[in-house]
């Protein structure tokens, strides 16, 4: 079996800790067992580790984010690159165009699709196992894992089994798929024994590449790339899921959380207060999370998130955090900060001069045996201060090359 975790997100509803490149998966803000903090692809990729699946374990990423998915994972997973952004059914598109092309692998394998921000208890990752022989037992085109709903939710999509249909494997067949349902529709489907979609679906390899020769779309990596700017924005849910004929679902009875918001979030930070500041005893349900240099204070404001970073800062009812999304519309500001595989880097400032010139100041830290690419700009200007360390400077000039020591 192979695990494909998809990452991604436009980084708006954690503004303004998350941007375009530093997604919410990326955030080291969730507590770990030795005192220190972790990120959501890296506890994922932990948890996989420790039921043996990492080492069969791919990522699936945006050009742009390929860069900070390996510096939180380091080199030994693969990872394929999205030239563009165009949903989940290119994406897994893209992994099982590969997977046939590029590493032949056996069409009966098992493709398992994950979500990198999964927020589950180790034991969870035990149930994707059990995909092999519930596809072979059922002969179900895709299984999937659904959760008992602990409310009635808008925010999720619903599995709706058939009770009947209930055998010594535990799982049921798929009755219907419902799509992020109204509060009064939600209570009537956990009244049916509905389940929450976990997001988590495994198929064989030779059903999704017989799919994508029926729609008349390519099986080989190299022609996928070619061809992604042209596809459409879609859903694997929609495209594939929601209309297959023969689906079954294996329900899970442990805690499943989505971390997509900081009313969510807020709950596994393990401090109140992240960063320099303070909040007071009145101020109840509050979380400060602060990645400034200067202090915030938070007096006598109960359940509210406080979230401050080179790239803005949030006040907000935790309620109500998530509009966030819609405050930034559809273009969101350049990122403040970065994460690199070299280190990272912030701008202390970016200021427009007359003549529609532009200056910009950045704090670049490099990591330890690590180097920027070789650059070359036409029309800019740069200023190097070296603040503290060792290494050797590069400066092209024409065909000539010179390399510096700094100290």
């Amino acid at each position: 079996m192979r695990i494909i975790l998809l990452s991604g997100g436009s980084g708006k509803r954690l503004w303004p800790l998350s941007n375009e490149i530093r997604s919410k998966v990326f955030l080291k803000l969730l507590s770990t067992e030795d005192g220190g903090k972790e990120s959501m692809i890296q506890r994922v990729c932990r948890q996989l580790d420790s039921v043996g699946l990492l080492p069969s374990t791919s990522i699936i990423t945006h050009d742009s984010q390929v860069e900070i998915t390996r510096s939180h994972v380091g080199d030994k997973i693969t990872i394929l690159s999205e030239p563009y952004k165009k949903g989940t059914f290119a994406a897994i598109g893209l992994a099982a165009s590969y997977f046939h092309s590029q590493d032949q692998a056996d069409p009966n394998e098992t493709i398992c699709i994950l979500p990198v921000d999964t927020f589950v208890e180790s034991e969870f990752f035990q149930l994707l196992h059990r995909f092999p022989d519930v596809l072979a037992q059922s002969q179900a085109d895709i299984a999937l894992i659904g959760t008992a709903p602990q409310y009635p939710s808008s925010q999720y999509g619903y599995i709706v089994p058939d009770p009947t249909s209930h055998n010594e494997q535990e799982y049921f067949t798929v009755n219907q798929f419902v799509e992020k349902p109204e509060k009064q529709h939600a209570i009537d489907l956990i009244r049916k024994q509905a389940l929450w979609n976990c997001g988590i679906f495994a198929f064989s390899l030779s059903y999704m590449v017989s799919y994508l020769l029926s729609k008349g779309l390519p099986v080989r990596y190299e022609d996928w790339l070619q061809q992604y700017e042209q596809f459409a924005e879609i859903s694997f849910d929609h495209e594939v899921v929601e209309k297959t004929n023969h689906s079954v679902v294996i329900p899970y009875h442990g805690s499943w959380k989505d971390l997509g918001s900081w009313e969510t979030l807020s709950n596994h930070l393990g401090s109140n207060v992240i960063g320099s500041g303070q909040v007071s005893q009145n101020s109840v349900n509050t979380h400060l999370v602060n990645e400034l240099s200067f202090p915030i204070q938070i007096i006598d404001l109960s359940n509210i998130i406080v979230a401050a970073s080179q790239d803005g800062i949030l006040v907000a009812s935790k309620t109500s955090a998530n509009q966030i999304k819609d405050k930034l519309g559809n273009i969101p500001p350049r990122p403040m900060y970065e994460e690199k595989r070299w280190g990272t880097y912030r701008v202390l400032d970016h200021s427009s001069m007359e003549h529609e010139k532009q200056t910009m100041t950045k704090k670049i830290d490099l990591l330890p045996g690590k180097n920027i690419s070789y650059h070359l700009h036409q029309k800019r200007k740069e200023v190097w201060t070296i603040l503290s360390g060792t290494g050797e400077f590069i400066l092209m000039i024409g065909c000539f090359r010179f390399s510096v020591e700094m100290f």
